[in-house]
């Protein structure tokens, strides 16, 4: 048996046994990556453990340890209550408003770990503070952030259309935005539909009633059964010295990852080291509020995903395509392949493996590439919502305790629902019609 075939069948089982015996699967993959890198493709230990996520795991110990600091000392309570008062109190709107926050931020060139890493956090605590579901407001993050993915100024656009000149494939800039920008938008009203944004709608909370949760359903705060009362709020929260402080730290990250392009892990974790420094009292109790499960179970899955991607499994699986004789299939298989790997490593890795390898499909003739491009851009990155993704992971990390189970088994279920969905729809739209 092939190699490659036997750590993908490791994979499989790494879920299997996980989800049957209730073991990490972090912790699962990485007794994975020992076995299959040493003994599978004889790796040393030292080359199994480069594929291990450094920044990955920088970027959700700093961010979440920074955010429970600005829970702690009442900053995070400050922020919902002046973005509320943004909105003119109109509940409804709160997660469209971190929708097209984060997409414009993307869609101006911040990198989408960066822009989720930022709005999540503040819209997952509206959410919590107004009763709306913190998988409503993770998703539309994420798919906000999504929608701005390939702008001609954004991060993946540039990468994107780089790499479509450079294997000499025809592009078209302005229709890899519009159509990626589209599909997200109409996700979007899915998601705000699904999860309880239309009960928001008829409602017509506003941001002086605060919600008494009465909830007949589970503790995802979803939709289904939720009943909520609610009472005029009279507290009115203002800044003292520690908030003042931490307010200033959130604003050195923000214009630091945004304008700077500083790391926005080890920018985090620096701001959150001083801050606790100056505001001791804030700090208390913070670092034991890091999400070490989601820690250990993202980055062991990604370290053994990473381990495939070095050892020539994703191109060993790109490389098959090339035995498909019918080319509108062999491009939907291309789309499953940037979907399924995507959802588990880096986007912008898998598009700048499979673009040019299609590049034999495409010379036959028998598929546009502006459609092909597309189509496999979008069915890689509309998968960012999965939990074992950067941007999946901040959403899990960020929500509270008690909520993060039903939070990370409901993002696996919409993560690869849409890695099964997304290539069979933006092949059927962008690909098979032959129009592009």
């Amino acid at each position: 048996m092939s190699p490659h075939v036997v750590s993908i069948l490791v994979l499989v089982a790494i879920f299997v046994v996980g989800t049957l015996w209730s073991i990490n699967l972090g912790a699962l993959a990485l007794v994975a990556c020992f076995l299959v890198g040493t003994w599978v493709f004889g790796k040393s230990t030292d080359d199994v453990l480069e594929a291990f996520p450094a920044q990955l795991f920088v970027i959700l110990v700093g961010v979440t340890f920074l955010f429970s600091i600005a829970k702690n000392n009442g900053t995070i309570d400050w922020l919902v209550q002046w973005a509320v008062r943004a909105v003119r109190g109109h509940v409804a709107a709160i997660p469209w408003v971190m929708f097209v926050l984060s997409g414009l931020l993307v869609a101006l060139g911040a990198l989408s770990p960066a822009a989720i890493a930022i709005i999540a956090p503040i819209g997952i605590a509206l959410g919590v503070r107004y009763g709306i579901s913190p998988l409503l407001m993770g998703l539309m993050v994420v798919h906000g952030s999504a929608a701005g993915n390939f702008s001609p100024l954004g991060v993946l656009g540039v990468i994107t259309n780089g790499i479509v000149e450079r294997s000499h494939i025809p592009g078209s800039p302005t229709f890899l935005f519009l159509s990626n920008a589209l599909l997200n938008l109409l996700i979007g009203i899915g998601i705000y539909v699904a999860f309880g944004g239309w009960q928001l709608l008829r409602a017509g909370r506003r941001s002086h009633e605060v919600p008494i949760a009465e909830s007949t359903s589970d503790s995802s705060g979803g939709s289904g059964g939720t009943a909520l009362r609610t009472k005029p709020a009279t507290d009115t929260i203002t800044l003292n010295r520690d908030r003042t402080i931490t307010v200033f730290g959130m604003v050195a990250l923000v214009v630091g990852a945004l304008v700077f392009a500083v790391d926005i892990g080890l920018l985090a974790l620096s701001v959150a080291v001083v801050v606790s420094m100056l505001a001791p009292a804030s700090a208390k109790g913070a670092l034991a509020q890091v999400s070490w499960n989601v820690v250990l179970l993202i980055c062991g899955i990604v370290t053994y995903i990473g381990l495939l991607e070095s050892a020539g499994t994703v191109r060993y699986l790109g490389e098959g395509i090339a035995a498909i004789s019918a080319p509108a299939l062999a491009a939907l298989v291309v789309c499953f392949i940037g979907a399924v790997v995507s959802a588990f490593a880096s986007t912008t890795g898998i598009l700048g493996a499979l673009i040019p390898l299609a590049v034999p499909l495409l010379a036959t003739g028998h598929v546009g590439a502006i459609g092909l491009v597309a189509a496999l851009s979008v069915s890689s990155s509309v998968v960012d919502a999965s939990p074992f993704s950067t941007n999946g992971a901040l959403v899990i990390a960020n929500t509270p305790a008690d909520q993060q189970a039903v939070v990370y088994r409901r993002l696996m279920v919409w993560g690869f629902g849409l890695v099964l969905i997304a290539p069979i729809v933006t092949w059927a739209l962008l690909v098979w019609p032959g129009w592009w």
